[in-house]
């Protein structure tokens, strides 16, 4: 199973995803969405590559307030958390994100807020954020994430790329 991880989009109307993402995205099985996708057309554009499972970040708009804050999905044996990663105790982000599915017997958590990302293990749970395809902040790169979940394992990765849209070497 392919899936294709988005979060902190923050795109309003009129404004579209960048080429390469839709590219990214072609042929994957389901999309991720950890919140700050602000509108719902975002959504429902990506709904027309895979089905789409989001959660609400702290900047949706008022349209995305039916959104859960967490959520659990099995995947091909896996079993994920989707958070924004706003909420919740916790020092860190990945110590909120973490502490928020403590009980749920995740085998990985995805997350947003922060715009970086991130792919790290904790006690064994991947921890994965795949930074923003839109407002990289203080990152070199703006970036998306994929993970492919095969026989009960799961890989992820980010794909990286700059301002000309074109994919970053050693990103």
């Amino acid at each position: 199973m392919k899936i294709g991880v988005l979060s902190d989009t923050h795109l309003r109307a009129g404004q579209f995803l960048p080429q390469i993402v839709w590219d990214a995205l072609a042929g994957v099985d389901l999309i991720l969405h950890a919140g700050d996708s602000v509108v719902p057309e975002v959504l429902a554009d990506l709904n027309c590559l895979a089905p789409v499972v989001a959660v609400k970040g702290n900047c949706d708009a008022w349209e995305l307030r039916h959104l859960p804050e967490r959520e659990t999905v099995d995947c091909g044996g896996v079993r994920l958390g989707l958070t924004h990663g706003y909420r919740g105790r916790g020092r860190s982000i990945q110590e909120r994100v973490y502490e928020t599915f403590a009980r749920d017997r995740v085998q990985a958590i995805v997350f947003g807020h922060s715009h970086s990302p991130c792919l790290e293990r904790d006690n064994g749970v991947l921890l994965f954020n795949p930074g923003s395809p839109t407002q990289k902040r203080r990152e070199r790169y703006y970036s998306l994430g994929l993970i492919e979940v095969s026989q009960g394992q799961i890989r992820a990765r980010h794909v990286f790329f700059g301002e000309d849209g074109q994919a970053a070497v050693g990103g």
